[in-house]
């Protein structure tokens, strides 16, 4: 990696700010500390970051709060939280919210290294386009259009508002109709995780985004096929 990297760790621990900062350093990545939401906030909108991992549970304004104010202004930055609370009701809050990852204390420091290099190697380059495609920036379906320039999604002419994973991982499988994907490989290729991931990760967000596609079309919500056994594929339906 390189020195330009410059990453925000945000914790009001003292020593896990600086046992993360010891292993990520070693990396060659530039980093930032923060103590609690207030000073997180304040570095975010004053600096880039190519990404923040974000304690969850802090005094006074917490890891959701600081996430939500950081999407408002930070749409694209990636942000882990970091937390304690790895239920998947928690999970699904913190995805929901805009996180792009989800660690659990305790954890290894090994295993943070690995998941920040792994956002960090998030691709936006994909295989060529299917024969849907109007132009190599569109991928247009009957129910749905991705505007990839744009990082914007419609259904049926009503724009879907996705977090920045959510919005991969509808990408990726749009781009291969009718291919199953297991959750392994999309863990690998939407996440590029190759040692950890939690294969929950996929499920819960397949759930999210359906059920934001559903406020705006059935049809679009049900061209992500669940394929029992198996993994997930997006099917077009014939019309």
């Amino acid at each position: 990696m390189e020195e330009s990297v410059k990453l925000l760790v945000v914790d009001d621990e003292d020593r896990i700010r600086r046992l993360l900062n010891m292993y990520l350093s070693r990396e060659g990545f530039e980093i930032d500390e923060a103590v609690d939401g207030a000073e997180a906030i304040e570095k975010a909108m004053a600096n880039h970051y190519d990404c923040i991992l974000l304690d969850l549970m802090m005094p006074e304004k917490d890891g959701l709060e600081v996430l939500q104010e950081l999407r408002e202004e930070k749409k694209m930055t990636p942000v882990i939280l970091l937390t304690a609370k790895g239920e998947e009701s928690d999970r699904v809050e913190g995805f929901e919210t805009g996180a792009d990852d989800y660690i659990v204390k305790p954890f290894s420091p090994r295993e943070v290294v690995l998941r920040v290099k792994a956002i960090l190697r998030r691709s936006v380059t994909f295989p060529d386009a299917a024969a849907t495609n109007s132009s190599k920036d569109l991928v247009v379906f009957p129910q749905l259009t991705i505007d990839h320039d744009a990082h914007r999604v419609t259904a049926e002419g009503k724009e879907v508002n996705l977090t920045p994973k959510e919005y991969e991982l509808l990408y990726f499988l749009a781009k291969s109709p009718d291919k199953v994907f297991d959750r392994e490989q999309l863990l690998k290729e939407v996440w590029h995780y190759e040692f950890f991931g939690d294969l929950r990760t996929v499920d819960t967000h397949v759930k999210r985004l359906r059920e934001k596609l559903s406020r705006v079309s059935e049809r679009a919500a049900k061209m992500i096929v669940t394929v029992w056994g198996v993994g997930y594929k997006f099917e077009v339906p014939n019309e």
